[in-house]
């Protein structure tokens, strides 16, 4: 006996199911890819260079300053990011004349060499994270910073005297004019000590 020959509506139904399963596939393929792109973005942006060093680490071992996405859309980022990588790694190195290319002449006169390399003497700073870039007066910029500071008991400040120090404080950045315009980091206002903790 012989199978009865399909009707019309099963020839035409395989067909159909076949071009709808493909177009859910492809679609949902598709939907994988642009979903996905933002965070793998994102983790590329914003994932440290580096792993902090240690206080007994070798000079510069600090990372790349980092930078919140708050903070990257603000039109000076990135020259904001270089004066505070310099800033960190003159530190770091203890090279009084590269800290004193992104700072001011009143902040140098504030802190000439033998202070500053004594206030210095074994800082290491890491993980610095940008926070917030926010106008000060004038073209002034106002940055909110973070980073760990590893010293000598002996070499930290005297209101906090620990090995390990996690700092956040806002930092002043003015615009200086000369061959180039130029951002320099300003001497911090006097009053309450910055936001600090023990490590």
């Amino acid at each position: 006996m012989t199978a009865p020959a399909p009707s019309s509506r099963q020839r035409w139904l395989v067909p159909v199911v076949v071009v709808v399963l493909s177009v859910t596939v492809g679609g949902g393929l598709l939907a994988r890819e642009l979903y996905r792109r933002p965070d793998q973005l994102a983790a590329d942006t914003s994932a440290p260079v580096s792993a902090p060093s240690s206080a007994g680490g070798e000079p510069g071992a600090a990372g790349t300053v980092q930078m919140t996405d708050d903070a990257r859309t603000h039109p000076q980022a990135e020259a904001v990011r270089t004066l505070l990588q310099t800033y960190f790694d003159a530190i770091n190195r203890k090279q009084y004349q590269q800290w004193t290319t992104v700072v001011t002449a009143e902040r140098v006169a504030e802190q000439p060499f033998n202070d500053w390399k004594a206030g210095i003497r074994t800082t290491v700073d890491s993980d610095a994270v940008v926070y917030r870039i926010e106008r000060g007066a004038g073209s002034s910029l106002r940055v909110l910073v973070g980073f760990t500071s590893r010293q000598k008991p002996e070499d930290a400040p005297a209101f906090f005297p620990e090995p390990c120090i996690k700092w956040r404080l806002v930092l002043p950045v003015v615009v200086v004019q000369g061959a180039s315009t130029t951002l320099r980091i300003d001497a911090v206002e006097k009053g309450p000590q910055p936001e600090h903790e023990k490590c």
